[in-house]
């Protein structure tokens, strides 16, 4: 089997920072309500130091990123290389605090002081 044409420039982007959120629009246009929800967890978390790749703008990352993943949907969240999950799955984690200390455990700078409620 072949490797993905787009493989190499999604690693390179995982590699090259420290979170990238692959997304629908971008995060001050988003461009589809689950992705203006993660772009909005991390505005809340006042995160804006991280790349985010709009997905409609290039086909062959669109769905690179999902066979890259094994994740079918958009937007998919990346933080050190790791892949944290979707909306939901980015969502539940910032309600638990969960989101909040992944950042902290990787070093990264975060509004500790917001209320999640």
């Amino acid at each position: 089997m072949t490797e993905n044409p787009a493989f190499p420039r999604i690693e390179a982007d995982i590699r090259a920072n420290d979170i990238v959120l692959y997304m629908k629009g971008s995060k001050k246009l988003p461009q589809c309500g689950f992705s203006a929800t993660v772009a909005a967890i991390m505005e809340r978390l006042g995160v804006s130091d991280y790349k985010d790749i709009n997905v409609l703008a290039d086909p062959e990352i669109r769905e690179g990123i999902k066979a890259f993943s094994d994740w079918p949907t958009i937007p998919q969240l990346y933080v050190k290389g790791e892949f944290v999950g979707g909306c939901d799955i980015v969502r539940d984690m910032y309600q638990s605090g969960e989101l909040q200390a992944l950042l902290k455990e990787n070093g990264i700078p975060f509004n500790e002081a917001v209320d999640v409620q």
